[in-house]
């Protein structure tokens, strides 16, 4: 049976996947450790550029609804003065 701690689900899952759980020396221990952080590295980066895709595609909407807003002010004709 696989260890459950060794293996990588799915993206939202939180475990990690590592060489050696269970570091028997110095060395080991070492490349666990580089192993995790690069891991979590590169997970900090997938979820960075997700929000920064996020952020511009929200930004592109705004855009979007600006035009629109501004095409029926101009549709809708002048406005009358306030009474």
């Amino acid at each position: 049976m696989a260890d459950p701690r060794a293996e990588l689900h799915n993206e939202s899952d939180m475990a990690l996947t590592v060489a050696s759980p269970d570091p028997k020396n110095v060395q080991e221990l070492t490349q666990y450790v580089t192993v995790l952080l690069q891991q979590m590295q590169e997970r900090f980066q997938t979820m960075s550029d997700q929000i920064i895709s996020r952020i511009d595609e929200m930004g592109t909407r705004i855009d979007d609804l600006e035009r629109n807003i501004a095409d029926l002010m101009t549709q809708a004709g002048p406005e009358e003065a306030d009474k």
